[in-house]
C-alpha cells in the first residue's frame, strides 16, 4: 500500500479486500470480490487503485472505457449459428469469451444485484438496472428500473423500448444483442 496525500492506494498484489475500488490511471470502477491479489483495472491495465468512498457513485459519465480485448468480427454470427433451440437471447462478449443467455416468458431482472436473473457484475450496472419482459403475445420489451446510468437501444436512451431480433441493447459496459430464432432456421 501506498500513502498518496489523505488517499491510500491499492498496489497489485497486495490483498485489498472486497468492495468497490478507483483505478488510479484512469478513474475506472471495479469491483473487487475477495481477491488474493489485486488483479489489474481492465480499462487501462493499471495496478495502483484507491477505495471506492461510501458516497461516491461511479458511472459512465466519470470515465471513458475502452475494450482492453477486441471482440472478433464474425463472434455474433457465430453465436447466431450455434444456436438450437428456437427462442428469444441475448449475446455478448465479455471477459474474452462469447455468451448466450436465453430469454424466458415473463420478467427477468437484469442488475448487478445477486437476486438477478441476468446477473452482471460491474460497478457501471445498478443493482436494478433492467427488466426484460417477454409477453405471452410474443413482444419483447426492456424498462429501465430508475438504474444510474440508463439503458440505451440501438444508441438511443429509453425508458421502456420494444426489442426485436437484431437490436443492441446497451447496460453499463455491457452491449447485449438480441438474436431471434424460428422453429425452422434453429
Amino acid at each position: 500500500m501506498i500513502e498518496q496525500g489523505q488517499t491510500r492506494a491499492h498496489e497489485a498484489d497486495s490483498a485489498v479486500g472486497a468492495g468497490c475500488f478507483i483505478c488510479l490511471d484512469c478513474s475506472f470502477p471495479v469491483f473487487f470480490d475477495h481477491p488474493e491479489s489485486t488483479p489489474e483495472c481492465p480499462n487501462c491495465g493499471g495496478a495502483e487503485f484507491r477505495r471506492a468512498s461510501l458516497f461516491e457513485q461511479p458511472t459512465l459519465d466519470q470515465v471513458t472505457i475502452q475494450s482492453r480485448t477486441e471482440a472478433p468480427e464474425d463472434w455474433l454470427e457465430e453465436m447466431r449459428s450455434s444456436i438450437t433451440q428456437p427462442g428469444r437471447y441475448l449475446a455478448l462478449y465479455a471477459d474474452g469469451r462469447a455468451r448466450l443467455i436465453q430469454l424466458e416468458c415473463g420478467w427477468q431482472r437484469i442488475g448487478r444485484s445477486s437476486a438477478a436473473d441476468i446477473r452482471l457484475d460491474d460497478p457501471t450496472v445498478s443493482r436494478r438496472h433492467a427488466v426484460l419482459v417477454c409477453t405471452p403475445e410474443g413482444e419483447l420489451r426492456v424498462l429501465d428500473d430508475r438504474s444510474m446510468n440508463g439503458i440505451e437501444v440501438n444508441g438511443d436512451s429509453v425508458d421502456w423500448s420494444p426489442l426485436n431480433d437484431g437490436d443492441t441493447l446497451q447496460i453499463g459496459r455491457y452491449c447485449l444483442h438480441v438474436l431471434e430464432a424460428a422453429a425452422e432456421t434453429a
